[in-house]
Protein backbone atom coordinates (compact mmCIF):
# COMPACT_ATOMS: atom_id res chain seq x y z
CA UNK A 1 0.00 0.00 0.00
CA UNK A 2 1.35 3.42 -0.94
CA UNK A 3 0.80 6.83 0.44
CA UNK A 4 0.39 9.84 -1.75
CA UNK A 5 2.32 12.19 0.53
CA UNK A 6 5.46 10.03 0.67
CA UNK A 7 7.48 10.63 -2.46
CA UNK A 8 10.09 8.03 -1.75
CA UNK A 9 7.78 5.25 -0.93
CA UNK A 10 8.96 4.92 2.63
CA UNK A 11 6.70 3.55 5.27
CA UNK A 12 5.81 5.94 8.09
CA UNK A 13 7.55 4.83 11.24
CA UNK A 14 5.57 3.93 14.24
CA UNK A 15 6.46 5.59 17.55
CA UNK A 16 9.25 3.71 19.29
CA UNK A 17 8.18 1.51 22.10
CA UNK A 18 10.16 1.60 25.35
CA UNK A 19 12.73 -1.19 25.48
CA UNK A 20 12.87 -3.91 27.99
CA UNK A 21 13.40 -2.50 31.48
CA UNK A 22 13.15 1.08 30.26
CA UNK A 23 11.31 3.42 32.57
CA UNK A 24 9.40 6.39 31.16
CA UNK A 25 11.08 9.67 32.02
CA UNK A 26 9.59 13.15 32.06
CA UNK A 27 10.22 15.10 28.93
CA UNK A 28 11.18 18.53 30.26
CA UNK A 29 14.79 19.10 31.18
CA UNK A 30 17.72 16.82 31.58
CA UNK A 31 18.55 15.73 35.15
CA UNK A 32 14.97 15.73 36.41
CA UNK A 33 14.44 13.67 39.57
CA UNK A 34 14.31 9.99 38.78
CA UNK A 35 12.19 8.13 41.29
CA UNK A 36 13.53 4.73 40.27
CA UNK A 37 17.22 5.38 41.01
CA UNK A 38 18.07 6.23 44.59
CA UNK A 39 14.48 6.41 45.78
CA UNK A 40 13.64 5.07 49.24
CA UNK A 41 13.84 1.34 49.12
CA UNK A 42 11.83 -0.70 51.58
CA UNK A 43 14.25 -3.64 51.25
CA UNK A 44 16.70 -2.14 53.71
CA UNK A 45 14.03 -1.05 56.11
CA UNK A 46 14.79 2.66 56.19
CA UNK A 47 14.57 5.54 53.66
CA UNK A 48 17.86 6.42 52.05
CA UNK A 49 18.74 9.74 50.46
CA UNK A 50 18.57 9.82 46.68
CA UNK A 51 21.60 9.85 44.46
CA UNK A 52 23.10 13.27 44.78
CA UNK A 53 20.86 14.24 47.67
CA UNK A 54 22.45 16.13 50.58
CA UNK A 55 24.26 13.78 52.89
CA UNK A 56 27.12 13.84 55.32
CA UNK A 57 29.90 15.60 53.37
CA UNK A 58 33.19 13.76 52.90
CA UNK A 59 35.21 16.21 54.96
CA UNK A 60 32.58 17.00 57.57
CA UNK A 61 33.72 17.05 61.18
CA UNK A 62 33.46 13.65 62.75
CA UNK A 63 35.31 11.59 65.28
CA UNK A 64 38.92 12.60 64.59
CA UNK A 65 41.34 9.87 63.62
CA UNK A 66 43.73 10.43 66.52
CA UNK A 67 41.16 11.32 69.17
CA UNK A 68 41.48 9.41 72.44
CA UNK A 69 39.08 6.52 72.63
CA UNK A 70 38.90 3.25 74.40
CA UNK A 71 41.78 1.04 73.37
CA UNK A 72 43.57 2.67 70.43
CA UNK A 73 45.16 5.98 71.37
CA UNK A 74 44.27 5.79 75.04
CA UNK A 75 47.09 6.51 77.49
CA UNK A 76 48.76 3.31 78.54
CA UNK A 77 51.48 2.61 81.06
CA UNK A 78 54.89 2.41 79.41
CA UNK A 79 56.51 -0.95 78.67
CA UNK A 80 58.37 -2.40 81.62
CA UNK A 81 56.89 0.03 84.11
CA UNK A 82 59.40 2.75 83.23
CA UNK A 83 58.30 6.38 83.56
CA UNK A 84 56.85 7.53 80.26
CA UNK A 85 57.23 10.85 78.51
CA UNK A 86 55.97 13.61 80.73
CA UNK A 87 55.77 11.38 83.78
CA UNK A 88 57.48 12.74 86.89
CA UNK A 89 60.92 11.34 87.63
CA UNK A 90 61.42 9.37 90.83
CA UNK A 91 63.38 10.93 93.65
CA UNK A 92 67.16 10.95 93.34
CA UNK A 93 69.03 8.32 95.31
CA UNK A 94 71.12 9.72 98.15
CA UNK A 95 74.88 9.31 98.36
CA UNK A 96 74.71 6.77 101.17
CA UNK A 97 72.65 4.30 99.15
CA UNK A 98 74.90 4.76 96.13
CA UNK A 99 78.05 4.19 98.17
CA UNK A 100 76.52 1.14 99.84
CA UNK A 101 75.54 -0.39 96.50
CA UNK A 102 79.04 0.25 95.14
CA UNK A 103 80.63 -1.53 98.10
CA UNK A 104 78.34 -4.54 97.73
CA UNK A 105 79.17 -4.84 94.04
CA UNK A 106 82.88 -4.43 94.75
CA UNK A 107 82.85 -7.18 97.35
CA UNK A 108 81.03 -9.51 95.00
CA UNK A 109 82.95 -8.90 91.78
CA UNK A 110 86.12 -6.87 92.38
CA UNK A 111 87.34 -8.72 95.46
CA UNK A 112 88.09 -11.97 93.57
CA UNK A 113 90.34 -10.08 91.15
CA UNK A 114 92.15 -8.39 94.05
CA UNK A 115 92.71 -11.73 95.77
CA UNK A 116 94.20 -13.19 92.60
CA UNK A 117 96.57 -10.25 92.29
CA UNK A 118 97.73 -10.70 95.88
CA UNK A 119 98.35 -14.38 95.28
CA UNK A 120 100.31 -13.60 92.15
CA UNK A 121 102.54 -11.27 94.11
CA UNK A 122 103.07 -13.62 97.04
CA UNK A 123 103.42 -17.11 95.62
CA UNK A 124 103.83 -16.35 91.95
CA UNK A 125 107.22 -14.65 92.01
CA UNK A 126 110.70 -16.02 91.62
CA UNK A 127 113.15 -15.85 94.47
CA UNK A 128 115.90 -13.29 94.33
CA UNK A 129 119.32 -14.91 94.08
CA UNK A 130 122.33 -12.77 94.75
CA UNK A 131 125.89 -13.77 93.99
CA UNK A 132 128.98 -12.00 95.12
CA UNK A 133 132.37 -12.11 93.58
CA UNK A 134 133.66 -8.67 93.11
CA UNK A 135 130.17 -7.17 92.85
CA UNK A 136 126.75 -8.19 94.08
CA UNK A 137 124.55 -9.53 91.32
CA UNK A 138 120.94 -10.48 91.95
CA UNK A 139 118.64 -12.40 89.62
CA UNK A 140 114.99 -13.39 89.80
CA UNK A 141 112.31 -11.50 91.64
CA UNK A 142 109.87 -11.37 88.70
CA UNK A 143 106.63 -13.22 88.22
CA UNK A 144 106.90 -16.92 87.65
CA UNK A 145 104.70 -18.87 85.28
CA UNK A 146 102.19 -19.35 88.08
CA UNK A 147 102.27 -15.66 88.86
CA UNK A 148 101.57 -14.69 85.24
CA UNK A 149 98.68 -17.13 85.13
CA UNK A 150 97.19 -15.67 88.32
CA UNK A 151 97.53 -12.16 86.92
CA UNK A 152 95.72 -13.24 83.77
CA UNK A 153 92.90 -14.70 85.84
CA UNK A 154 92.70 -11.49 87.84
CA UNK A 155 92.40 -9.46 84.63
CA UNK A 156 89.69 -11.73 83.23
CA UNK A 157 87.80 -11.66 86.53
CA UNK A 158 87.94 -7.86 86.65
CA UNK A 159 86.77 -7.33 83.06
CA UNK A 160 84.16 -10.06 83.33
CA UNK A 161 82.76 -8.63 86.55
CA UNK A 162 82.57 -5.12 85.06
CA UNK A 163 80.83 -6.45 81.94
CA UNK A 164 78.30 -8.37 84.05
CA UNK A 165 77.52 -5.32 86.17
CA UNK A 166 77.16 -3.17 83.05
CA UNK A 167 74.80 -5.72 81.51
CA UNK A 168 72.61 -5.84 84.60
CA UNK A 169 72.59 -2.09 85.03
CA UNK A 170 71.95 -1.42 81.35
CA UNK A 171 69.12 -3.93 80.90
CA UNK A 172 67.41 -3.80 84.31
CA UNK A 173 68.71 -0.56 85.81
CA UNK A 174 70.08 -2.39 88.84
CA UNK A 175 73.29 -4.13 89.78
CA UNK A 176 73.03 -6.66 92.62
CA UNK A 177 74.05 -3.95 95.09
CA UNK A 178 71.53 -1.44 93.73
CA UNK A 179 68.79 -4.06 93.82
CA UNK A 180 69.51 -4.82 97.47
CA UNK A 181 69.37 -1.14 98.43
CA UNK A 182 66.40 -0.25 96.21
CA UNK A 183 67.93 2.16 93.70
CA UNK A 184 68.42 2.06 89.94
CA UNK A 185 70.19 3.87 87.11
CA UNK A 186 68.23 5.43 84.20
CA UNK A 187 68.71 7.97 81.45
CA UNK A 188 68.25 11.56 82.53
CA UNK A 189 66.60 12.58 79.25
CA UNK A 190 63.62 10.21 79.20
CA UNK A 191 63.86 7.91 82.24
CA UNK A 192 64.50 4.79 80.16
CA UNK A 193 67.18 2.15 80.68
CA UNK A 194 70.74 2.90 79.63
CA UNK A 195 71.43 -0.18 77.54
CA UNK A 196 74.59 -2.24 77.76
CA UNK A 197 76.82 0.07 75.70
CA UNK A 198 76.05 3.21 77.70
CA UNK A 199 76.24 1.33 81.00
CA UNK A 200 79.66 -0.09 80.10
CA UNK A 201 80.84 3.37 79.05
CA UNK A 202 79.64 4.67 82.40
CA UNK A 203 81.87 2.12 84.14
CA UNK A 204 84.86 3.34 82.15
CA UNK A 205 83.92 6.98 82.79
CA UNK A 206 84.42 6.40 86.52
CA UNK A 207 88.09 7.02 85.73
CA UNK A 208 87.11 10.70 85.60
CA UNK A 209 85.65 10.35 89.10
CA UNK A 210 88.91 8.92 90.43
CA UNK A 211 91.42 11.24 88.76
CA UNK A 212 90.95 14.40 90.87
CA UNK A 213 91.57 12.67 94.21
CA UNK A 214 88.31 10.68 93.89
CA UNK A 215 86.31 13.89 94.22
CA UNK A 216 83.96 12.72 91.47
CA UNK A 217 82.64 9.96 93.70
CA UNK A 218 81.83 12.58 96.35
CA UNK A 219 80.18 14.97 93.90
CA UNK A 220 76.62 13.66 94.53
CA UNK A 221 76.86 15.03 98.08
CA UNK A 222 76.31 18.60 96.85
CA UNK A 223 75.14 18.18 93.25
CA UNK A 224 71.51 19.12 92.56
CA UNK A 225 70.90 15.90 90.62
CA UNK A 226 73.26 13.85 92.79
CA UNK A 227 75.40 12.90 89.79
CA UNK A 228 79.00 11.81 89.62
CA UNK A 229 81.23 12.98 86.77
CA UNK A 230 80.53 9.68 85.02
CA UNK A 231 76.78 10.32 85.27
CA UNK A 232 77.19 13.74 83.67
CA UNK A 233 79.34 12.33 80.88
CA UNK A 234 76.83 9.66 79.78
CA UNK A 235 73.65 11.49 80.88
CA UNK A 236 72.50 9.12 83.61
CA UNK A 237 70.91 9.57 87.02
CA UNK A 238 70.45 7.23 89.95
CA UNK A 239 66.96 7.24 91.47
CA UNK A 240 64.96 5.34 94.02
CA UNK A 241 63.40 2.18 92.61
Amino acid sequence: MSYPNNPYGQQPQQPQQPGYGYQPQPAPGQGAPQPAYGAPQPAYGAPQPGYGAPQQPYGAPQQPYGAPQSGYGAPQPPYGGQPGYGAPMPAYADWGHRAGAYLIDALMFALPAVILQVLAGSIGTEKVVCTTSTTVRCTGGGYSGLGMFLLLLAFVAGIGGMAFLAHREGTTGQTPGKKILGIRTIRESDGQLLGFGTAFGRKLAHIADALPCYVGFLWPLWDAKKQTFADKIVGSIVVKA
